[in-house]
């Protein structure tokens, strides 16, 4: 995107949707009451504009190089998988449900879908929160210990869910309920395809939706793929 000083925050946000999520977290209205220069909007609100332009600019840019995550250790892998998943979907969740509920109760009587699509996301950003929850405050932590014995060369004591396996075994099923919901949404919304004529906060919703089914299956491609399967090995090579 190209230097957004003279724009509008409709126009930065009609040239890129997901630009959305920058001025809903810093409370601007990029929908109805967008046709106001960002400049002029953020001295408005008291928003560092330097700042606001700085997240706009890097949205799209890949970080540079890549990750070759079946190398890194379990413990650095849990932190990962925490300090970035897990804190995305917190944050989509809360920035998803206000995009979702105003969207269903505004044009829920024309595009019916949206109110389904409204229910289904609640569903999921209640169970994956308690997911998240169950992950952090037990199975990670175990995860830790087994990382630590393996590199002190150690035994480790048994967990009181018996194995690592049984917690596992609860995780991946909700990774496939999960799975099933955003599926779900992703046939309602019509492969995240907002209407001919949408207004920007319908179409922040279904781009932010696709952005979260992404994040969300690699997230859990690490668990399922990488992290889960040597917790297993390693928990079986230290018992």
């Amino acid at each position: 995107m190209e230097n957004i000083d003279d724009k509008t925050v409709a126009e930065i946000v009609t040239e890129n949707i997901k630009t959305a999520d920058v001025f809903k977290k810093n409370g601007i209205d990029f929908c109805c009451g967008g046709n106001v220069k960002v400049q002029e909007i953020c001295a408005k609100k008291g928003v560092d504009y330097s700042k606001l332009k700085e997240d706009i600019l890097n949205i799209g840019i890949a970080p540079k190089g890549s990750s070759d995550f079946n190398t890194w250790d379990l413990d650095f892998l849990t932190d990962y998988i925490i300090n970035t998943h897990h804190k995305y979907v917190k944050e989509a969740n809360e920035l998803i449900i206000q995009y979702s509920d105003k969207v269903a109760k505004v044009h829920g009587h024309h595009f019916t879908e949206t109110i389904e699509i409204n229910k289904l996301f609640h569903e999921i950003a209640n169970e994956l929160n308690m997911h998240m929850q169950k992950e952090e405050q037990i199975l990670f932590p175990f995860i830790k210990e087994i990382a630590k014995a393996k590199k002190e060369g150690v035994r480790l004591a048994p967990p009181p869910f018996g194995s690592i396996q049984n917690p596992i075994n609860m995780m991946e099923m909700e990774h496939t309920d999960a799975g099933e919901i955003l599926f779900k949404i992703k046939d309602l919304s019509n492969n995240h395809t907002p209407p001919e004529g949408a207004c920007n906060t319908f179409k922040a919703l279904y781009s932010k939706l696709e952005e979260y089914q992404n994040d969300l299956f690699q997230h859990i491609h690490l668990e399922n793929n990488i992290l889960f399967p040597k917790a297993i090995q390693f928990e079986q090579e230290l018992m």
